[in-house]
């Protein structure tokens, strides 16, 4: 039997929100219809999960691992079909979907060796008693997530805040609530998860806001861009609570002067143009060595070219479609602006649907819309530098921080280049689009609050941590 079988989807969740399609973006075509969740509907579910909750926090660590254990062979028994949905929900090609599944199943893994972690410290004290710390579940946790990679970017914050003993509220983008809602809930309950603890709610902003809001909810892990990260600090700060914001980025992708340009040129076609762009790290500013630089453009701009873009349910692509309509004409938008202030476009800057040609501009300004926003598209803006200081200088320009990547044949030169540099993760000699689960992950600026995610990062993440002392008897009145 499939995980997902639509009969039923969202059992006994009774949603007020209305029904909505589920919509393949390489088609246009209804998949599936759901409910979507209604701010009114956010605090009857989280008082369902408060109610959940206490029961799984006094299970035991193994308990509690093994569903975690579960779920990851989970995701990978039901990698058919779960790959099926990525693909035709998130227009992911299958070597992504692939990943995400990947990720997923180890997030739970890693997940579940943070249930057994040392919970505290024994502490010295000047009284004659027993001093410790000891760290013990935040509660309810509100987890919003993305449409972009709406499985990993779901899972990563899910798991371990339930491995923790945490309920969860999980907010998916209703454009993409099966793979990054109805999946991992599906797998989740398959694994063992006692009811109540994963509630799923798909809907807009304002649903997104209730979950952030309620007061049964004291933790907020939030994957999205950085103009909804403020809000969303905004909303926590008022109530008081804890938010973890990963947010958007502007990444460069720095090429120095020695470096392979057919090697860099491989790395900078993925870090762009994987999964047409829509990746928080993709590397949004080429800047290449002025030695290099008509080389480097006229080789990317060819493997552009070669890039087939289509439906990657029914083709064999390398680029599937932009996720909507909207996101397609913000990017267009840029791309056109760009070029009318004076950038080159080299190749691409032309669509057929959501089907977006990769780009290459050339020739930007520190202003060109593309290359001083975050795009979100699968669009590569270079421009050169001379010096490795201007180099500096230019990638540590903007408000972003999220992920660097430097190309050059001497590693220990990029590494100290890097160190020079503001930002969240640094690959040298690789492209900005990394991920895995043992590895912290976030930015710094406009890209969100730090890193989180990975080993200890998650266990601060989602616990509190709390002083208890203990006497063999009451002390008399000190004074």
């Amino acid at each position: 039997m499939p995980l997902l079988e639509p009969t039923l989807w969202q059992e006994g969740a009774a949603l007020t929100g209305g029904p909505a399609p589920v919509v393949e973006p390489a088609t246009g075509r209804t998949l599936a219809t759901l409910d979507l969740a209604a701010p009114a509907d956010v605090a009857a579910a989280a008082v369902r999960a408060e109610a959940a909750r206490h029961d799984w926090a006094r299970a035991t660590h193994p308990e509690r691992a093994a569903v975690l254990r579960r779920a990851g062979d989970l995701f990978t028994a039901h990698a058919d079909e779960l790959r099926e949905w990525l693909v035709r929900e998130s227009g992911s090609i299958p070597g992504k979907a692939d990943f995400e599944l990947h990720v997923a199943a180890q997030e739970c893994y890693e997940a579940a060796a943070l249930a057994s972690r040392p919970a505290g410290q024994v502490l010295a004290s000047e009284a004659p008693r027993l001093s410790f710390t000891r760290r013990v579940p935040a509660g309810v946790v509100g987890v919003v997530a993305p449409f972009n990679a709406p499985l990993i970017l779901s899972v990563r914050s899910v798991a371990p805040a339930l491995a923790l003993g945490n309920a969860v509220l999980l907010k998916p983008d209703p454009r993409t609530a099966v793979c990054g809602g109805l999946a991992p809930a599906a797998v989740f309950a398959a694994a063992g998860l006692p009811d109540g603890l994963l509630q799923v709610l798909p809907g807009g902003a304002g649903t997104g806001a209730a979950v952030v809001a309620d007061p049964l909810v004291r933790v907020v892990s939030f994957t999205g861009s950085t103009a909804s990260g403020r809000a969303v600090a905004e909303l926590t700060g008022r109530h008081l609570k804890r938010a973890h914001l990963e947010l958007g980025g502007n990444s460069a992708l720095v090429v120095l002067s020695d470096a392979d340009v057919e090697a860099a040129v491989a790395q900078a076609s993925w870090g762009s143009f994987f999964h047409q762009g829509q990746i928080c790290m993709t590397a949004g500013r080429h800047l290449v060595h002025a030695s290099l630089y008509e080389e480097y453009v006229e080789r990317l701009a060819a493997r552009a070219e070669s890039l087939v873009v289509g439906d990657p349910y029914r083709e064999r692509v390398h680029l599937g479609p932009l996720i909507d309509r909207g996101q397609l004409e913000r990017v267009h938008a840029l791309v056109e602006a760009s070029a009318e202030q004076g950038a080159k476009l080299v190749t691409g800057g032309s669509h057929d649907g959501l089907f977006y040609r990769p780009t290459v501009l050339a020739g930007v300004a520190e202003d060109s819309p593309a290359y001083a926003e975050e795009v979100f598209g699968p669009v590569a803006p270079v421009r050169s530098f001379a010096t490795e200081e201007e180099a500096v200088a230019l990638a540590s320009a903007g408000p972003y921080g999220l992920s660097l990547g430097i190309v050059t044949r001497d590693a220990a030169r990029g590494l100290d280049l890097a160190g020079r540099i503001p930002t969240g993760i640094a690959h040298i000699n690789d492209q900005t689009v990394n991920d895995e689960a043992v590895a912290p992950f976030g930015g710094v600026g406009a890209s969100g609050t730090g890193a989180r995610f990975g080993g200890e990062a998650n266990l601060e993440a989602f616990t509190e941590l709390r002083w208890t002392t203990l006497r063999a008897a009451p002390p008399g009145h000190p004074f």
